[in-house]
C-alpha cells in the first residue's frame, strides 16, 4: 500500500495543533491545582521576636508559644487550631499545630509550683516540645523524686521530666570579675540611673556581698543600691569610686562586644555569656519564664540556655551582638560537661530600678 505523503505545511500545522492542545491541557491542570502555600519570610532574631509578639497579641488564646529557626532563619509559630494556620503564614511565619494551649502549661506549671517545689529541681516550657519540661538534678532523689514523679504524672503528656547529672546551684564562688567579702562574682551591664554610673549583676550576689572591688582585696569601687534574691536574680551597684565604665562586654580577647540596648530572650536565639571564671562561651536559648528551685529559694521568669557557667560567673553578662539579654544566675553542670544555665532578663531589672543600658 503506498502512504500518502502530509505536505510539509500541513505537517507544521498539525504539529502546533497538538503543542496548542497540550498548553490547553497543561493551563488546565494548573487552575485546578491546589495553591502555593506562603514561604516563612527570611528573619533576623530581633525582626522574629518582634513578629512573635504581634501574632501572640493577635492570635490569643490560638497562640500556643514560638520559636526561632536559627538555621533556617525563620519563625515557628505554635496553633491550637487550624483556622489560625492561615493568619500566621499571611504574617511570614511558619504554623504549626500543637495539642497544649498556653493556659494549660500554665496550669501544669502552676501545679508543679504548688505539689512539687524541690530543691534542686526547675521547669519551663519548651515550646518545640510543646510541654513543660522539668528537670531534676542529681540532688533529687528517695521520696523526693518519688514525689515529683507522680505529680508530673497527673499532668499527664503535657509535662516531660529529665534527670542532670549536675546540681542547680547560684554561681557565686566566692563580663569583669567583681570582688567583696572574701567572693567572687561577675560584672553583667553597665547602666546610668538620674545621670549616675550604676552596674547590674546577680541578686543572689548582692545579698551576700555589700561593697565591691575590682581586684581582690582592693579598694571599693562600688556599693550597694538594691538586691532582690530569691524570687529574682539581679542586683544594683553604684560606683562610688572614679573608674572607667563603657557600655561593653570582656570578650577575653584582647576585645570587647560594644552594649546599646536592652531586649527580650527568644527560644532558639544564638546567645554569647561572658563572665569572669570560664570567659566567653556560646550557646542556645532553650526557654523562657524557667522557674529554679535553688537551695536559697525559687526564682522565676528566668531564661534557660544550654551555654555552660561555673562558680565566679554569677552576673556575668549573657547577650547577642550589640544588646543585652540576661544575668548569669545560677545551674548545673560545668564547661568540661556541660548542663543547663540560667539568666535573669536585664529588662526587668531596668524597670525595677528605673536604669537604662549605657
Amino acid at each position: 500500500m503506498k502512504h500518502r505523503r502530509i505536505p510539509k505545511r500541513r505537517a507544521v500545522i498539525a504539529g502546533a495543533g497538538a503543542m496548542a492542545l497540550a498548553a490547553a491541557a497543561l493551563t488546565l491542570q494548573n487552575a485546578n491545582a491546589a495553591p502555593t502555600e506562603p514561604q516563612p519570610h527570611t528573619l533576623s532574631v530581633n525582626s522574629a521576636g518582634k513578629l512573635a509578639n504581634t501574632l501572640t497579641s493577635a492570635l490569643k488564646s490560638d497562640a500556643a508559644g514560638s520559636y526561632y529557626d536559627a538555621k533556617a532563619k525563620k519563625l515557628v509559630v505554635n496553633v491550637v487550631n487550624k483556622a489560625a494556620v492561615e493568619q500566621v503564614r499571611d504574617a511570614g511565619a511558619e504554623a504549626k499545630v500543637v495539642e497544649h494551649t498556653l493556659a494549660q502549661l500554665k496550669q501544669a506549671r502552676t501545679t508543679l509550683k504548688d505539689k512539687a517545689t524541690i530543691p534542686g529541681t526547675s521547669w519551663s516550657v519548651d515550646p518545640r516540645a510543646n510541654k513543660v519540661v522539668v528537670t531534676a538534678d542529681s540532688s533529687v532523689k528517695g521520696s523526693r523524686m518519688a514525689t515529683l514523679n507522680k505529680v508530673a504524672k497527673s499532668l499527664g503528656d503535657k509535662v516531660e521530666v529529665k534527670r542532670s547529672a549536675g546540681k542547680f546551684s547560684t554561681f557565686l564562688a566566692g563580663g569583669d570579675a567583681i570582688w567583696g567579702g572574701g567572693g567572687r562574682c561577675s560584672l553583667g551591664f553597665n547602666v546610668v540611673k538620674d545621670g549616675q554610673p550604676y552596674f547590674l549583676t546577680a541578686g543572689h550576689c548582692t545579698e551576700s556581698i555589700k561593697s565591691w572591688s575590682d581586684s581582690q582585696g582592693g579598694d571599693e569601687i562600688g556599693a550597694n543600691e538594691g538586691s532582690d534574691f530569691p524570687g529574682n536574680d539581679y542586683g544594683l551597684v553604684k560606683y562610688t569610686k572614679d573608674v572607667a565604665h563603657p557600655s561593653e562586654v570582656n570578650l577575653y580577647n584582647g576585645d570587647s562586644q560594644a552594649i546599646s540596648k536592652a531586649g527580650e530572650a527568644t527560644v532558639g536565639q544564638k546567645v554569647t555569656r561572658s563572665g569572669s571564671t570560664t570567659q566567653v562561651h556560646d550557646g542556645e536559648v532553650t526557654g523562657l519564664d524557667a522557674t529554679v528551685n535553688y537551695q536559697e529559694g525559687s526564682v522565676s521568669g528566668l531564661i534557660q540556655t544550654n551555654v555552660c557557667a561555673e562558680p565566679g560567673d554569677s552576673g556575668g553578662a549573657l547577650f547577642a551582638g550589640d544588646t543585652a539579654l540576661g544575668l548569669t544566675s545560677g545551674g548545673s553542670g560545668d564547661c568540661s560537661s556541660g548542663g543547663e544555665t540560667f539568666f535573669q532578663p536585664v529588662p526587668e531589672a531596668l524597670e525595677a530600678y528605673g536604669a537604662k543600658i549605657g
